[in-house]
């Protein structure tokens, strides 16, 4: 017995197989873009991506977050418990944070935030899951270190020998 699967099925079936998904995303747009041609996006839905940093400031129901792509960060304002159950890394010395993409209305000069440029998001995805950062230790920063303290050690003695002296 032999089966029969028409082509526009295969089709669809290997794409399944495969994890390739048919939807189209919406452009997502730079910092820089957004910042250079403000006018052009003022009050429009966009999609912007980037690097949680710093804290996530509550604001009652609601909560800030900076989103940094690379270039510049820009603030993602939006409803207080996605943000909160998306983040688990913020960007800083110790961290790489998570990547976020947001869907939103861009301000340049918003209103409601005396006049600042930011996003109020209707959608957050969390991209990426961000890590901590290993700072290793170099050995000669080690040696060097001990050079001084006892270079430093050195002129204290020497220092307390004078004083003694005297």
């Amino acid at each position: 017995m032999r089966i029969f699967i028409p082509p526009i099925k295969s089709f669809i079936f290997i794409l399944l197989i495969l994890g390739v998904t048919t939807t189209a995303n919406a452009e997502v747009i730079s910092s820089t873009e957004l910042i250079e041609n403000a006018r052009k996006y003022d009050k429009k839905t966009i999609e912007y991506q980037g690097e949680v940093v710093g804290d996530v400031m509550a604001r009652g129901d609601f909560a800030w977050v900076n989103l940094h792509d690379g270039k510049k960060a820009i603030g993602a304002y939006g409803r207080r418990s996605p943000i909160y159950n998306l983040v688990r890394y913020k960007g800083g010395y110790n961290y790489k944070g998570d990547i976020l993409q947001v869907k939103g209305v861009f301000h340049r000069a918003c209103r409601q935030h005396g006049g600042d440029l930011d996003i109020h998001v209707v959608n957050f995805i969390k991209v990426r899951e961000g890590f901590r950062v290993l700072h290793p230790i170099k050995q000669e920063e080690v040696v060097g270190a001990m050079g001084l303290f006892i270079v430093a050690a050195g002129f204290a003695i020497l220092c307390a020998i004078r004083a003694k002296r005297k």
